[in-house]
């Protein structure tokens, strides 16, 4: 018996009845890790998994997510169990504390599996960046799994685990769960602490949920939500129960479409995808108006100048003094600061530390980097007006499915253009779904579902109702 493919529901009632023990799930998951060689985890936590599962034979079960193996990105701080960012600067750093994220999960009983691969310091949209190696894609090892959290789908998709968390800068979790046919949510800025995630642009990064379906994903967006007086950006806003809606009637939604997200630069079977979803949508009454949003075709370049700006900030602090790889060659100060850069950082990370040191210098904060904010709070005020009228925002979420390992390590700008459809979102703080709507050559089409600021419900309620009509077969029989 296979239980990791069985839905979270049946799990549960098998470990309330006895018929399974955690420690089947656990001992399933790490032979699952044996069998399909995806290269997702950078450190397993085997040791202490095991352990937990024995002793959480003694509690009882309280809570649906109880004793359910979790993988984590490996840029959520995990305490005792190493943590790199997928950096060698960072290859021997085990952390003294948890995440908040992290002690959220923990209260829940669940048990963390291992740290999963991904793009150095989120720094990716393909897995190819990681000093660990690629993360492979389960549906097909020649193609990229999407990044930055490339593991945490990867690992997902190949049913190794149920559930995993990851984060999202310009479209970290929603890119890879489009290319690795599952629900990825980016929840609204300031709805998931970022207290103990290793930032790469803070304005930015939010951690959220990967799961395999709808409901999963509103059950640990309900365990990680909240505020926390350990992160500034946090916020006030009250937890709903984001399952509320699942299963409502949809009738009454009003849904734009920006013509911008269905231009020609999508590919046509992945927009035919998400027309034949509006078609559906249509029949069932909702009311579909096509939108002009504008700036949107500014969000490259916008997050190019604030991201890696905030990203050369952000990763100063790792010079070989306070934590991490010190190298033993250097004379003075300086050296001993550029020779453990050089060292421990790989390209990417070394190009946009570059690019963002020299946008934040001098006048050229002014120039680039406070011009781009303005023209950012443009955006998000042009979101903000396209809410005030409409429920939800739909689109596909990416120009076209997963493609071969390699295709675009030649060109830094290439990869940039992966997250074209959903960077906007990050600029603007709103909460964004993927969700499989479909096939291209039998690798999975994503849906991005934008909602209001802290309605991730309606975001699950129009995701679940379109799953369901759907009924998309999104196990991979056999691990090519």
């Amino acid at each position: 018996m296979r239980y990791l493919d069985l839905d979270i529901k049946t799990i549960n009632e098998k470990l309330k009845t006895k018929e399974i023990k955690p420690i089947d799930l656990v001992n399933e998951a790490f032979k699952r890790i044996e069998e399909t060689d995806l290269n997702c985890f950078i450190t397993l936590n085997k040791e202490e998994a095991i352990k937990q599962a024995l002793e959480l034979e003694k509690k009882e079960v309280d809570n649906i997510l109880f004793g359910l193996p979790i993988a984590i990105k490996d840029n959520i701080i995990t305490k005792d169990l190493r943590t790199t960012a997928a950096s060698h600067i960072l290859d021997d750093f085990i952390p003294i504390y948890d995440a908040t994220v992290i002690s959220k999960i923990k209260e829940k009983n669940m048990i963390i599996i291992g740290k999963t691969n991904m793009d150095e310091f989120a720094m990716g949209s393909t897995g190819e960046t990681s000093y660990f190696g690629n993360t492979l894609n389960p549906w097909n090892k020649s193609l990229v799994p999407g990044g930055s959290s490339s593991g945490s789908a990867a690992c997902v998709a190949a049913r190794i685990t149920p559930l995993s968390l990851g984060t999202d800068t310009g479209g970290s979790i929603r890119q890879p769960s489009s290319f690795c046919g599952l629900v990825g949510l980016k929840p609204t800025y300031g709805r998931v602490s970022r207290y103990g995630i290793i930032a790469f642009a803070s304005s930015l990064d939010q951690v959220g949920p990967i799961t395999r379906n709808v409901y999963e994903n509103a059950l640990l967006l309900n365990v990680i939500s909240g505020y926390d007086k350990n992160d500034l950006t946090s916020s006030k806003e009250q937890v709903k129960d984001y399952t509320s809606l699942i299963g409502q009637d949809v009738s009454n939604l009003k849904i734009a479409v920006p013509n911008y997200y269905m231009s020609d630069t999508i590919d046509k079977t992945v927009r035919q995808a998400v027309l034949d979803v509006i078609d559906l949508l249509k029949e069932k009454g909702c009311q579909i108006d096509y939108v002009d949003i504008d700036y949107l075709e500014y969000a490259i370049p916008l997050y190019q100048v604030i991201a890696l700006g905030e990203a050369s900030s952000n990763l100063a602090r790792y010079d070989g003094v306070k934590y991490g790889l010190k190298v033993d060659d250097f004379k003075n100060i300086d050296e001993l600061y550029k020779n453990t850069r050089t060292e421990g950082f790989g390209n990417e990370v070394k190009r946009r530390i570059m690019i963002g040191s020299y946008i934040l210098s001098g006048e050229n904060a002014n120039i680039y980097y406070y011009k781009a904010l303005k023209l950012r709070k443009a955006m998000t005020d042009s979101f903000k007006k396209c809410l005030a009228k409409y429920d939800l925002i739909i689109g596909p979420t990416n120009t076209d499915v997963a493609y071969k390992l390699g295709t675009k390590q030649d060109d830094a700008l290439k990869s940039f253009y992966d997250d074209l459809l959903t960077i906007p979102v990050n600029m603007s703080g709103l909460p964004a779904l993927s969700l499989p709507v479909g096939f291209k050559n039998n690798l999975p089409i994503g849906m991005h579902i934008i909602g209001n600021y802290f309605e991730e419900d309606k975001i699950y309620q129009l995701a679940s109702f379109v799953e369901k009509e759907l009924n998309l077969d999104l196990n991979i029989k056999e691990v090519k």
